[in-house]
């Protein structure tokens, strides 16, 4: 009973709850193993090009949608979940194919970045649908916190494997390593749908996942309160496909050789994900709590106003990494959980399909637009300094919306709420 001194677990859940922290940790282990080298891919496909990237994104995310739909639709889920890992394990076979068989490097390079901002968009939303499936309501107010703790520690691990060897082995051969955890993943599924059969617990894995993208975009604009969510987030896209697309360029300028920039990206990861671990035990809840919606919806605008007047007045590597930890950390630690907050005040069906809207066509399609308004900046000549001041104006209405949102939704916040909104801490951003 070890795991009891730690959450509040039953003896005959354990089990699950130790495959389900096993599969989270796995899951984005395999994650943040791949996002330096995607990162590193953008450098690789061109800079100048990255609009093209965003918007390929896009559209395929658009292709993919509804196909999985259809598939979720036919397919009992403790069927579905693994055909849908290992179509990825096997995507990332190929991908490892051709990074080391010389093919044209830049067209590779495009794919994969594409392919894994998709994918992550499709794996982590998938867990928690799962996951969900498998415990109660009571359930998971005690236990989704310890879960979600295994994807924090995944997110640690992934890119500090990533830093290790990157310069030992190579970027390509890194896939393999994403591709072991992805299998480890679907392994964790397996034990937990056969557990899940045996003990009849939580809904049925059988069910189709469900919703629509394009049902909820109805619900977005008969809500005043979920159209505010839209343009935090479009703001919040906008900036950060401001911030990555700098952070392409001074990379590029000051370190030459692929592996160093895989690496540095990887370090990057490992101290926002430590600092977002940290911050999630000790810091959030008690946040939220004691300062309201208001506060934690504004904190990280108020920084990256900070962050992007340092930019413009020190246009360098180490403002740019400082600025990234902060301004990612303190997404996960406080605006994320904040956003996820505000979906508690509409009903079920608008929670569901409205946030399958916005996590999908509003946020790649931001990233997609600010990706060629960017794109639009540097075709006119503008400058790391130049963009940083461009984007000061934006940060500021983007903290201004934030107050304004959360002040008109604040309503009184438990400490057990705050602590069950954490359940999805680190889910992709530009």
């Amino acid at each position: 009973m070890l795991l009891k001194r730690f959450i509040d677990v039953e003896k005959s859940e354990q089990p699950a709850v130790l495959w389900s922290f096993a599969y989270f940790f796995c899951l984005l282990s395999c994650y943040y193993i791949l996002r330096p080298v995607r990162d590193e891919m953008g450098i690789t496909a061109g800079v100048a090009n990255l609009q093209w990237l965003f918007s390929g994104t896009f559209a395929v995310m658009l292709a993919a949608v509804p196909v999985f739909g259809w598939a979720a639709s036919r397919f009992p889920r403790r069927r579905l979940l693994p055909l849908v890992y290992g179509f990825f394990t096997l995507n990332l076979l190929i991908f490892f194919g051709w990074l080391t068989s010389g093919a044209t490097p830049a067209v590779v390079a495009a794919a994969f970045f594409i392919w894994v901002s998709v994918f992550n968009l499709f794996v982590v939303s998938v867990f928690w649908s799962f996951v969900a499936d498998l415990f109660s309501t009571a359930q998971a107010r005690r236990l989704f916190g310890f879960i979600a703790a295994g994807g924090s520690l995944g997110a640690i691990a992934g890119p500090l494997l990533t830093a290790v060897f990157a310069p030992l082995v190579g970027t390509a051969n890194l896939l393999l390593l994403s591709a072991l955890f992805l299998g480890l993943a679907i392994v964790c599924i397996d034990r937990l749908s056969a557990r899940a059969i045996a003990t009849s617990t939580g809904t049925s894995t059988g069910a189709a996942l469900r919703g629509s993208v394009w049902s909820g975009l109805r619900l977005i604009a008969g809500s005043r309160l979920l159209m505010g969510i839209c343009g935090y987030i479009l703001l919040y896209t906008t900036l950060s496909t401001f911030l990555y697309f700098e952070q392409a360029r001074i990379v590029q300028d000051a370190i030459a050789d692929s592996a160093g920039r895989t690496r540095l990206f990887a370090l990057i990861d490992l101290a926002v994900n430590t600092l977002t671990l940290i911050g999630q035990i000790f810091v959030t809840g008690r946040v939220v709590t004691r300062f309201g919606l208001p506060l934690a919806l504004s904190l990280i605008p108020a920084a990256t106003v900070a962050g992007f007047a340092c930019l413009a007045l020190a246009p360098l590597l180490a403002v740019l990494v400082a600025f990234q930890i902060i301004r990612r950390a303190g997404d996960f630690i406080f605006a994320r959980p904040a956003r996820e907050m505000l979906f508690t005040l509409v009903n079920r069906e608008a929670r569901y399909k409205s946030k399958n809207v916005i996590d999908t066509v509003v946020y790649r399609g931001g990233d997609a637009a600010s990706g060629w308004l960017v794109a639009g900046l540097k075709a006119m000549g503008a400058s790391t300094v130049a963009t940083a001041w461009i984007a000061l104006p934006i940060a500021a209405l983007w903290l201004a919306t934030g107050w304004a949102l959360g002040r008109s939704a604040e309503t009184p916040i438990s400490s057990g709420d705050a602590a069950r909104l954490m359940n999805n801490p680190t889910g992709d951003e530009t």
